[in-house]
Parts: structure tokens; C-alpha cells; sequence
């Protein structure tokens, strides 16, 4: 049976847009979440931001931190709190090679989105490299650059039919 693309299952429900602009992504890794029942109903409901959000690796575990998961309105006292540590899930060598990556200065992790995969949360998280000022301004310009080159190219076609 094929998936349909607007299939419930496969649901993003937050990413953070800025990371990508403020840092150079070395790597990427898929995580499942450890997660209690509110919380996974809460980002049913697209409750999340990952704005101030990051990982790190203690004791063998990786944890990722300052994630913001709303309250869910219909819970009780079983609720949330909306910014707790949450584990990560991955592989003994995946932790091991972040754990060494880590320890070098000037890298660090970031949670890049947060969606469902087939009914389960999965946060997809990033070794990343911070930028300096200057790089983000080249970064930039290249954007620019390449957008008044598509649209010279654009009006040389129209001009030419």
C-alpha cells in the first residue's frame, strides 16, 4: 500500500530555521525521543519550538536540553514540564563518535526539526560548527548572488519566446 504525503504519521512539527544560518552542518542524525504521554499529544497539536534548543552527551547518553514542548490544555496533574531534558536514542558508536567530536572545541549539536515518522517523535540533530559574522554575511551574498542570476536568466528566456 503506498503512503499518501499528507498522511498523519509523517507529520513535521517544528524546525529551526536559524540553525542552518547561524552554524556550518558537519553531520546529521535521525533520533527517536524518550517521551511521556502528554508530550507526544502535545506535538500532535504542532506544540513545539527547538529555537534555544541543543544536545549533549553525559554519561554515555546523549540529552537534549532548552527544547520548548507546551503543556497539553486537556492534561492533569500527569503534565509536563514544558522545558525538561529529554533523552535521545541512538546507537552506541553514533554517541561514541559525537562524545569525540565534542570534547574538540567549537562544535556542538542542534536540533534541526521535530516530526513524526511513522507514528513515532524523531528530532533530526546536527554536528555543527558555529559561523562567524563574516561568514554569514558571504553565506548571504552567495544567496543573493545566485537569486539575480536565476532571475537575469529568467527575463534573458522570457525576452527570448
Amino acid at each position: 500500500m503506498a503512503k499518501k504525503k499528507d498522511d498523519p504519521r509523517n507529520k513535521l512539527v517544528a524546525s529551526n530555521k536559524k540553525a542552518r544560518h547561524d552554524y556550518n552542518i558537519i553531520d546529521e542524525y535521525e533520533c527517536g525521543m524518550v517521551l511521556t504521554g502528554t508530550e507526544v499529544k502535545s506535538l500532535r497539536q504542532g506544540r513545539a519550538s527547538l529555537v534555544d534548543g541543543f544536545a549533549d552527551v553525559t554519561g554515555g547518553e546523549v540529552w537534549l536540553q532548552n527544547v520548548h514542548i507546551m503543556e497539553y490544555a486537556q492534561g492533569t496533574w500527569t503534565n509536563h514540564a514544558a522545558r525538561r531534558k529529554r533523552k535521545l536514542l541512538l546507537h552506541r558508536y553514533e554517541i561514541q563518535k559525537l562524545e569525540q567530536k565534542l570534547k574538540e572545541t567549537g562544535y556542538t549539536l542542534v536540533p534541526l526539526s521535530l516530526y513524526f515518522k511513522d507514528g513515532r517523535a524523531k528530532v533530526n540533530i546536527a554536528l555543527a560548527q558555529g559561523k562567524k559574522m563574516h561568514d554569514k554575511r558571504q553565506t548571504l551574498r552567495e544567496k543573493q548572488d545566485t537569486r539575480e542570476t536565476a532571475r537575469a536568466l529568467a527575463a534573458a528566456r522570457r525576452r527570448q519566446q
